[in-house]
């Protein structure tokens, strides 16, 4: 080979190597000017995708599209948001996009299940997030899920639920609404019966009036969202709420821990119902720079303020107990963080499905 072939060649690296290098410098000039940019300047002619972790039409996304509608003005350069649904396997799946493949910029903000922490500290295969790195931007409402009866069901009681079986309509494995009375059966001995498969609250709602079901596990502001009067017209009889103290709304019904018969039936109940303090609560993904978070954080605050959202809430059934996203990020934490021994047993009983 010539010397002059050898430097033509070399030229080609040297010429491959700097364009190579160029496109680096360039990325990261790139990424520097978006890091420097204000949140105003940042959200300006964006839009927020705000992903539901349920199916269309239940009181989840009832909350969320209400939130949509309001939370955009106070988002420092107005972005539009759009919602979007994304079920799917308990909101694993909206859960795992967020955390995984989804932008990690502040344009993306999710609603998954209440329970997530605990799936991810039990080790739910499902589990591909780890959520306390999540972002989390606030609490609309601390949920409540309840169990109701239809009013022909042979089961009108939790007493009679010790004793009688019945049927529970279900949707997925991981989902609150399964997992809730399966925790149930397996502390307390309920003979309930859970059958999977129905895509969201209304399709497990339609199922009791059919008959297929003689009951239901769900949101409390769900029911009330979808079907207000039912039980005040004894459509439906609440016979539990899941939470750790009564709603003064249900202020006759038993709340799950109250049903523990020894003190270590109690403490499994309270240790898995801890996270129904975590409610209906929107995060975005990790890395997404801090003041950009912070001006999501402060929107959601605003926006939990404004008597024309509380009052179209308030309108669709819904319920407001907001809580700020720095105070609900120590929760999160809180609820994953079980004395080992304690995990072990609740795990148990919360999973083993039957």
């Amino acid at each position: 080979m010539t010397a002059g072939r050898l430097m033509r060649r070399g030229t080609r690296v040297s010429v491959g190597a700097a364009l190579a290098a160029s496109l680096v410098l360039c990325a990261a000039a790139s990424a520097a000017r978006a890091q420097s940019q204000t949140p105003a300047q940042f959200y300006h002619g964006k839009t927020i995708d705000m992903i539901v972790g349920f199916a269309a039409g239940g009181g989840n996304d009832v909350y969320v599209r209400t939130l949509g509608r309001y939370i955009g003005k106070y988002i420092p350069g107005n972005p539009a948001v759009v919602v979007r649904n994304m079920p799917g396997a308990g909101t694993f799946l909206a859960t795992n996009a967020v955390y995984n493949t989804l932008p990690r910029d502040g344009t993306v903000m999710a609603l998954g299940s209440t329970t997530l922490p605990l799936d991810e500290k039990f080790g739910n295969p499902g589990v591909r997030f780890k959520t306390a790195e999540l972002n989390w931007i606030g609490r609309i409402a601390a949920r409540v899920d309840v169990l109701m009866m239809w009013k022909t069901s042979p089961v009108q009681n939790i007493q009679q639920a010790l004793t009688t079986p019945s049927i529970l309509a279900g949707t997925t494995v991981g989902s609150p609404v399964v997992m809730y009375p399966n925790l149930l059966n397996n502390v307390i001995g309920t003979k309930f019966k859970i059958v999977r498969g129905y895509e969201g609250t209304r399709a497990a709602l339609l199922a009791m009036e059919k008959g297929e079901a003689n009951g239901n596990s769900t949101g409390f502001e769900a029911l009330r969202a979808i079907h207000p009067d039912w039980i005040k017209d004894g459509t439906v009889r609440v016979i539990v709420q899941f939470a750790l103290k009564r709603d003064p709304a249900l202020a006759d019904v038993p709340a799950a821990v109250e049903l523990g018969r020894t003190p270590e039936q109690t403490a499994i109940l309270k240790a898995v119902l801890n996270s129904t303090a975590v409610g209906l609560a929107m995060f975005t993904a990790p890395g997404v720079p801090a003041d950009r978070l912070t001006a999501l954080r402060r929107a959601f605050d605003a926006t939990m303020k404004d008597p024309a959202f509380a009052a179209e809430l308030e309108k669709q059934g819904g319920d407001l107990s907001p809580l700020p996203g720095e105070e609900l990020q120590k929760l999160v934490r809180e609820v994953a963080d079980l004395p080992p021994n304690l995990a072990a047993k609740a795990k148990t009983a919360y999973l083993d499905v039957k």
